[in-house]
């Protein structure tokens, strides 16, 4: 009889922790799904996609914890929910610079979403290099007794700064964030070339885009869709029809 409590109480515990963790992985999984269909409509649609690949993670209830503590803030799911904002964090890479303002400005246009901030650390970087568009984003879920508005990170950037990022982190767990200042310059150094290599793709890439529209609009070839993998051909006569269709609305 005295250990029933007991058990219920951490059932009832596990249970909190649990769909506490649920709802953060939910917005994930609707932002995943929100980039998702974006990929395909520039597939379909621009024959070019901006998004090369996507990672998400959730932070692990240690994590959660121990930045709490830096914090000075007593151990509660609220207090974590209200001061630790990148429980849920997505990354979105990019071949292009462009790319990055392009999605963030798709992003600002879903109404559903809510864009709490916003931090550019491209435009402004980081003393040490860091280079990434980062935005808090509240996501709507709806769960079995009602709405939550859960925070996710999202942080969109370039391959080149997600491998610089990818380094820095690794050399820092190394030596334990004590890095000695030779390893610091080189690094800020590496940065600045990421930073000109990615303006310098960003310059092919904008020529090559023009040269592509130019020989676009010189040829004239037969008007064909893919949808699901499967292509069709336009008839002209379809073509034709659409054409009279939209002079008789003039």
């Amino acid at each position: 009889m005295n250990m029933q409590y007991p058990m219920d109480h951490f059932k009832t515990f596990k249970n909190k922790i649990t769909r506490f963790l649920m709802v953060y992985k939910f917005a994930l999984d609707e932002m995943e799904t929100k980039i998702e269909i974006l990929k395909e409509e520039f597939h379909l649609l621009h024959e070019y996609n901006p998004i090369e690949h996507t990672k998400s993670r959730l932070k692990s209830p240690e994590s959660m914890m121990n930045k709490l503590i830096r914090k000075g803030c007593d151990l509660s799911l609220e207090n974590i929910r209200t001061n630790i904002k990148d429980i849920a964090g997505l990354r979105i890479t990019c071949s292009f610079i462009s790319d990055i303002y392009r999605i963030n400005d798709m992003l600002h246009r879903q109404h559903d979403l809510k864009i709490l901030e916003v931090k550019d650390y491209i435009k402004n970087p980081k003393p040490n290099g860091y280079q990434s568009l980062h935005l808090l984003i509240e996501v709507p879920i709806y769960m079995s007794d009602g709405l939550e508005h859960v925070c996710v990170e999202v942080q969109i950037r370039t391959i080149a700064m997600d491998f610089w990022a990818s380094l820095e982190h690794k050399i820092f767990y190394k030596y334990n964030e004590e890095v000695p200042l030779r390893l610091l310059q080189e690094l800020k150094a590496a940065a600045n070339s990421a930073t000109a290599l990615d303006q310098q793709m960003e310059r092919l890439h904008r020529e090559i885009s023009e040269i592509k529209e130019a020989n676009a609009a010189e040829e004239e070839e037969q008007l064909k869709l893919m949808i699901n993998n499967q292509q069709f051909a336009i008839p002209a006569a379809l073509l034709s029809l659409m054409g009279e269709n939209n002079g008789d609305g003039e």
